[in-house]
């Protein structure tokens, strides 16, 4: 005898709702994807190094032209809020102060992978795609390479290029350019 469980899939005004009475705290570290409530890895310090050298990078070249976010919300539909690792926005001047950005805000995703790289190619590229990201990065710390995905089409990219540490990984959406060996 087979039976299928029905899932209760989450908004995002029914994921903040929960925060606000207190069901959800701040110490929870949780993402919502596909109407799901996700816990979030702990940061590790090689991860968090990364990311602060990739956000030092951007923002010295491009604060004021871009806005450049560091582990903050970006609104896919009414079922996913991740919290990508960086992401670069269409410029506004006071910061989407009174709303997180939307998909088509963005430029560029980057998500750091060690123990959330299966999340970040399994569930969270999917949602990337469908929502017309135009470029994600996968900056992938456990064999030391970074996963270039472009074109999205449906749920997929039709452009996946892997660099390794010696390479250089030129941004199609920006004017931006990194050698793998400045991460790894």
């Amino acid at each position: 005898m087979t039976f299928h469980l029905k899932r209760q899939l989450f908004t995002i005004k029914e994921y903040y709702k929960m925060a606000e009475v207190g069901i959800l705290k701040p110490s929870d570290k949780v993402e919502l994807l596909n109407g799901e409530i996700i816990q979030m890895s702990p940061i590790k310090s090689f991860h968090a190094s990364i990311v602060d050298m990739l956000i030092g990078m951007l923002n010295s070249k491009y604060y004021g032209v871009y806005n450049i976010r560091s582990q903050n919300p970006i609104r896919i539909n009414r079922h996913s809020e991740p919290e990508p690792d960086i992401a670069v926005t269409k410029f506004r001047k006071d910061h989407y102060r009174d709303q997180h950005p939307t998909a088509k805000d963005v430029l560029l995703l980057i998500e750091v992978s060690d123990s959330t790289l299966q999340k970040d190619r399994k569930i969270k590229l999917p949602i990337y795609a469908e929502a017309k990201i135009p470029e994600y990065w996968i900056v992938n710390s456990v064999d030391e390479q970074i996963e270039v995905y472009r074109n999205p089409k449906d749920d997929k990219y039709s452009s996946k290029k892997i660099y390794k540490k010696g390479k250089t990984i030129k941004c199609s959406q920006l004017d931006f350019e990194l050698k793998g060996s400045d991460l790894f």
